[in-house]
């Protein structure tokens, strides 16, 4: 009955998809698949120092780790720490063993600062103030029935506009790069990041598994890039937004809108069948225009901080 914490087998196809599981379970509002685990930490820059942690129990796999320093940001010494324990296996000392053992790894690697993203239930909360965290910004993850619910009517483009998809980018995603990495640059967030490295977006993002070109949308407007939405599938009937823009120069125009628009009626069209997506709480403007899709909050997650003497 021993719960013990060790890294991830990632040679061992079952093992990673019982990892993936664990996540569902822990977190449904997120499209987890072993191809996904499995592409993020052999995709991730050395300097990152990922590691997937989990705790077993007689055989069984019962809580998961992500933990890794925040390479792509300008202030050093930052570190990540997220812990997903399976609903029927709480309470055994897992999300414990796990902390430590990712503690003990970031300190290592010079972290002075870490960050943990907590379900925002009592018992969660608790756990990672007992552990020292404090409370920071919180985000909300999204659903949306594409079966039953009502999607607003394609709208007419602006003069000058045109929607394309990803697909269209195929041989030179350059300018959907630029437009990810200015939107990026805006988010609401805890850690800074800088954005540049187009080889290393290419090998995370572009072709991620679960990036879905052809469902992509990007809007253009009298030729240049404006607005876009990222959107990935789990290979089933399950469909996400990672990223919904507009550059700077074109906000106010409903230019996101139109892309998202496009991209969910495209997905419908698909037979996808339920569109997830998340929003730090404070980003009013994105809250409102997944409200006026349709979007209704089913899942909150609160931003932990310990800082290391």
């Amino acid at each position: 009955m021993t719960v013990t914490v060790r890294d991830l087998r990632t040679d061992v196809p079952a093992e990673v998809a019982e990892y993936s599981d664990v996540r569902h379970q822990a977190l449904p509002h997120i499209l987890w698949t072993p191809a996904a685990i499995l592409h993020n930490l052999t995709h991730t820059p050395p300097s990152a120092r990922n590691r997937s942690l989990v705790a077993e129990q007689d055989g069984e796999l019962i809580g998961t780790a992500q933990v890794g320093l925040a390479h792509d940001s300008p202030e050093p010494g930052q570190g990540y720490l997220n812990i997903y324990v399976r609903p029927d296996r709480a309470h055994r000392g897992a999300g414990t063993l796990l902390v430590r053992a990712a503690e003990e790894h970031l300190t290592a690697h010079g972290a002075t600062k870490l960050y943990a993203w907590v379900i925002d239930a009592p018992a969660n909360r608790a756990f990672a103030e007992r552990h020292g965290y404090r409370a920071s910004r919180s985000a909300h993850f999204l659903r949306l029935d594409l079966v039953n619910g009502a999607l607003p009517p394609r709208q007419d483009l602006p003069a000058g506009a045109e929607l394309r998809t990803g697909a269209d980018f195929a041989d030179d995603p350059r300018p959907v790069f630029r437009l990810d990495a200015e939107t990026m640059a805006d988010e609401p967030s805890d850690v800074e990041f800088a954005f540049t490295d187009y080889e290393a977006w290419l090998a995370e993002t572009w072709r991620h598994p679960q990036f879905s070109p052809e469902l992509t949308s990007v809007v253009l407007v009298d030729g240049r890039p404006a607005a876009f939405t990222l959107a990935r599938t789990d290979g089933g009937t399950r469909y996400g937004t990672a990223m919904t823009g507009t550059s700077r120069d074109f906000r106010g125009r409903g230019l996101a809108k139109l892309a998202k628009n496009d991209s969910l009626h495209r997905a419908r069209a698909a037979g996808y069948t339920e569109a997830l997506t998340g929003n730090d709480a404070g980003n009013e403007p994105m809250l409102a225009v997944n409200k006026w899709f349709g979007y209704e909050v089913c899942g909150t997650e609160v931003r932990y901080v310990r800082e290391l003497g």
